[in-house]
């Protein structure tokens, strides 16, 4: 079978019943097996990832492993870059951008194959995949199969096909366990009677070796480094156990039959993390044993919810729509949102759940989710499953301080740290300035060069990424975790600062070359172009850079002299809003026309969201600058897109505007369930968001929008229910943070506060509470 490797495997454990009521209001049900990926449901513990179909008869579990990559550390940068960078920025200086582009394209990108355009399974930059798949061959008595239900709790993070085949009562039960690292099926029956399962894994291609063992199956393998080698090793190990197994293997493929029960134990490993793989996983799977079953699943429930159960929310919602499928509580929603507030509360914790299952922050080396958590079907996955930088990993963590998970930002910023470090030398290479750079993409190599082309490749995101070092510190208030991250921050603004240029027309320091990311221009000689200076995204980033490290050495008492001078360079930087003649927020130093007015990116408004430079409150007239820009760019876009509008309407304080973004951000990704055809953006029936295809990041910032509109503490004080939709006018919710590591419950009638308590550092703390300023005092 070259590469095709099957594999069969069964375990019997004492069962554990797991009651699923379709009253549960987290839970994600359906009446029918998955027929495509985006129909299934994810599992996932940080490090490995399970999505079954609940096929009756021939079960696919489609299994992830979060560092599953291909390709290997190199160096892209061209260390002639610098030797250009005058001329391109003396074209941009003399309104020459379409000329300037053109010698970014020839001397300003990478210097290696980059990300292969998308496509970088067999290039250094590699590419996330999948681990394998799983495929479970059972068989049934020869009845209708009836009474059908799959499901995924995410109260418990567990998923379970039930069903009946005349008299015999199947359930089926999965989970990632939290406590141990590895993968449980449990194959269970009403009668006891003897099952018999065929199960196979498969993956295409890169397996070195595998091994039937007597209680299961070993698999040994390795990805191409993109240099024609072997990198990065992994295993995936499946132990067997159940009463009075019988075995028999064939073509590969083992039959097992068990007098009643039986179960299954997988676990996963690479060699990223520096252990060797076959050893961790023999480590692993040596602690399962048959009467340890209960217990490892009370360890991972305790280990799950000590978690998931920090925050509740309730919005009080029709009861009724839990007897729906959820594909169809969809569908209802998009139709009209208000009359299910309930689906909002499973998409957010849904989000939460998504945060939880694809990082794993107690692990060394733990990775963040990448733009596919750690869920994917393919060997080449999308944009190579990568860290896009110039949004889509930042929005992956946009709601993990808010929604009280803040430990799951620290994988993103261990991976800001790496990158800051090859970051130096991408700063020598093309500028030969001090500090570090990073642009749009990343890899867990260390990726730190442009992108092939300037249109999108050429946008620095150093400065984005330190907005999530800096908002960790906000809050979390912890001054070691300041100090520590105080030079990288100030390697940020060391960088901006050598490198930024007068604008002759203006008189501003701007940076140059840049890009609005990715979008584009039209020229007055009638060309389309993307490079320019200062964009206003960047010149939003620069300003919060420096205030963030004038900030952090006043709290720390550096009295560094660096910082000392980014007070006097704060005024000689554009303002971070310009107001065009339209009335609206210019995107660029000059009111070029806009190729693409209804553009999927609204970066100019970084300034809204995630920076905190435009609120109704202080800054009103850009606050309407903004609105007037929402309106013309439109309330559609990709997944994503949709999601950050969200967030930019929940800090307009129009919280009707952001739920009808929402009721588009749940738009059915399928016109047709049916024949799958319709593909838009949206989302699809497993509720993962389509770009489409799929990207985690729609998930994510949706769940951060939803609680952006119902607290916000940007402006120094609290602000409670700022964006609260009329449909949304009950609820509670529990467990919320807010910056300065203040944690609030509150429960609200009619649209008002009628009980409030927050938690945090002893004294008063100020709020804005229905329509009043006022102090609060912690106890």
């Amino acid at each position: 079978m070259g590469n095709r490797i099957l594999i069969l495997f069964v375990v019997c454990i004492c069962q554990t019943t797991l009651l699923f009521a379709q009253q549960n209001p987290l839970r994600l049900w359906y009446n029918k097996p998955a027929k495509i990926w985006e129909e299934t449901l994810p599992l996932g513990n940080g490090l490995i990832g399970m999505m079954p179909d609940g096929n009756p008869t021939q079960e696919k579990i489609v299994l992830n492993e979060i560092s599953m990559w291909s390709g290997s550390p190199e160096d892209p940068n061209n260390y002639d870059a610098h030797k250009n960078v005058n001329a391109i920025q003396a074209l941009l200086k003399a309104g020459k951008n379409d000329e300037a582009e053109k010698l970014v394209n020839e001397t300003f990108v990478t210097s290696g194959k980059g990300s292969g355009f998308g496509n970088g399974a067999n290039v250094p930059f590699g590419c996330y995949q999948l681990l394998g798949d799983l495929l479970l061959h059972y068989q049934l008595p020869s009845s209708p199969i009836e009474d059908y239900t799959r499901s995924l709790d995410l109260a418990t993070a567990t998923a379970q096909t039930s069903f009946r085949a005349g008299s015999t009562k199947i359930q089926r039960t999965y989970y990632t366990s939290f406590d141990k690292n590895i993968g449980v099926i449990q194959l269970n029956q009403n009668n006891n009677a003897r099952q018999t399962v065929g199960i196979s894994f498969e993956r295409k291609e890169n397996i070195d070796r595998y091994s039937l063992l007597d209680d299961g199956i070993l698999v040994e393998g390795s990805l191409p480094d993109g240099k024609g080698g072997k990198n990065l090793k992994f295993v995936a190990l499946l132990k067997v156990q159940g009463k009075n197994i019988q075995v028999s293997k064939k073509d590969q493929v083992l039959e097992v039959s068990a007098a009643g029960n039986l179960s299954i134990y997988l676990t996963a490993s690479t060699s990223y993390y520096g252990q060797d793989p076959l050893a961790t996983a023999k480590a692993t799977i040596a602690a399962v044993q048959p009467s340890n079953a209960a217990k490892i699943y009370r360890s991972h429930l305790e280990a799950y919810q000590r978690t998931f159960n920090r925050v509740e929310l309730n919005l009080f919602g029709n009861k009724v729509n839990t007897n729906i499928p959820t594909n169809e509580r969809i569908a209802n929603f998009y139709k009209d949102p208000t009359q299910d507030p309930d689906l909002a509360t499973i998409y957010y914790q849904y989000g939460r759940y998504l945060n939880i299952s694809s990082s794993a922050p107690k692990n060394t080396n733990a990775l963040p989710p990448n733009l596919q958590g750690l869920w994917a079907n393919q060997i080449q996955t999308p944009w190579n499953g990568d860290y896009h930088l110039n949004i889509n990993a930042q929005m992956n963590h946009w709601g993990v301080e808010v929604n009280n998970l803040s430990e799951y930002h620290k994988p993103f910023i261990e991976l800001i740290k790496r990158i800051a470090k090859t970051g130096e030398q991408t700063a020598k290479a093309y500028y030969n300035a001090p500090g570090w750079v990073v642009y749009m993409m990343t890899n867990i190599w260390g990726y730190s060069a442009p992108g092939e082309q300037a249109s999108w490749g050429a946008s620095t995101a150093s400065g984005w990424l330190c907005n999530h070092l800096w908002e960790h510190y906000l809050f979390t208030g912890d001054q070691g975790y300041l100090k520590e991250i105080y030079p990288i921050l100030k390697g940020a603004a060391e960088f901006y600062d050598h490198t930024l240029v007068q604008d002759p027309k203006t008189g501003w320091w701007v940076t140059s070359p840049s890009v609005s990311p990715e979008n584009a221009f039209r020229m007055a000689n009638g060309k389309v172009a993307a490079v320019v200076m200062g964009p206003t995204i960047d010149n939003q980033i620069v300003r919060e850079l420096y205030q963030a490290v004038i900030q952090a050495d006043s709290i720390l008492a550096v009295k560094d002299s660096f910082v000392a001078s980014l007070k006097g360079k704060l005024k000689e930087i554009p303002p971070a809003v310009v107001v065009s003649k339209s009335g609206r927020v210019m995107e660029w130093l000059e009111d070029y026309q806009e190729v693409e007015p209804k553009h999927r990116h609204v970066s100019h408004l970084y300034g809204l969201y995630p920076a905190a430079f435009i609120s109704p409150q202080t800054t009103p007239t850009w606050a309407e600058a903004a609105r007037k820009t929402l309106a013309v760019r439109g309330d559609e876009g990709t997944g994503w897109s949709r999601a950050w509008k969200i967030l930019f309407w929940a800090r307009l304080q129009d919280g009707d505007h952001a739920l009808e973004i929402l009721r588009q951000l749940l738009k059915p990704a399928f016109a047709s369930e049916t024949t799958y055809q319709g593909v838009g953006a949206g989302t699809y029936p497993n509720l993962f968001c389509a770009h489409p295809p799929f990207q985690i990041d729609g998930n994510f910032g949706g769940a951060a929008g939803i609680a952006e509109m119902l607290i916000q503490s940007h402006n120094g004080y609290i602000h409670l229910l700022p964006a609260l939709p009329k449909a949304w006018s009950k609820g509670q919710i529990k467990g919320l943070k807010a910056r300065g590591n203040y944690t609030v419950d509150m429960s609200w009638e009619n649209g008002k506060i009628v009980k409030l308590n927050i938690k945090g550092k002893k004294g008063n703390v100020r709020i804005f509470e229905n329509g009043t300023y006022k102090d609060y005092k912690v106890l």
